[in-house]
């Protein structure tokens, strides 16, 4: 891993928060033999800063810093072949997941980016039960809050919109119809 700035943050409340979310995916772990069957089964590993062999070991000498710095859980494309393929049938794939959400909800720089995206993109299906392209790009940039941004995508959308791949359509409210299954899908995901 590259030394750069602190991905956490300097304060010992918030490394005792990530030490505690971070607990349950390391017990998860806790009987991996660092095989490297995970990493040999990886169809992205190639693409990985760390192998998730490497991951693991991370995680189980309590490095979060290292874990955040890493893009591997980032480039998980959930596939299960590390899940399938491990002698101890340890749930690999899940612990991928779970390392992502912890860094979703702790908003980690590194991250925003990704994060931002997945955000406007079920905003935009929570409020018309599919997506709206222009919708959602323009709730996507409204987020990063750059008006550099947008003007990168502008000969890509100015193309889609003149081939009718992408229509123009103002963000709206939408009907609401999925407003109970989304917030029934935030009880199961955070009960607290």
């Amino acid at each position: 891993m590259k030394p750069e700035t602190a991905i956490i943050g300097s304060g010992s409340e918030t490394a005792k928060r990530l030490e505690d979310k971070l607990a349950p995916v390391r017990k998860m772990l806790l009987a991996c033999i660092q095989c490297g069957t995970c990493s040999g089964s990886c169809p992205n590993a190639p693409a990985m800063d760390a192998s998730p062999r490497h991951l693991w070991r991370l995680l189980l000498t309590h490095n979060g810093e290292d874990i955040f710095r890493s893009r591997t859980f980032a480039l998980c494309s959930m596939c299960y072949s590390c899940t399938l393929r491990c002698p101890r049938g340890l749930p690999l794939t899940d612990a991928m997941s779970l390392l992502k959400q912890v860094a979703a909800q702790e908003n980690l720089n590194i991250y925003k980016r990704s994060i931002r995206f997945y955000q406007s993109f079920m905003e935009s299906v929570r409020r018309h039960g599919r997506v709206r392209e222009m919708e959602f790009m323009t709730l996507y940039f409204m987020s990063m809050k750059s008006p550099v941004i947008p003007l990168k995508f502008t000969p890509l959308g100015m193309r889609l919109m003149a081939r009718g791949k992408v229509s123009f359509e103002f963000p709206s409210k939408g009907t609401g119809k999925l407003d109970a299954l989304f917030k029934k899908a935030r009880e199961i995901e955070d009960p607290s």
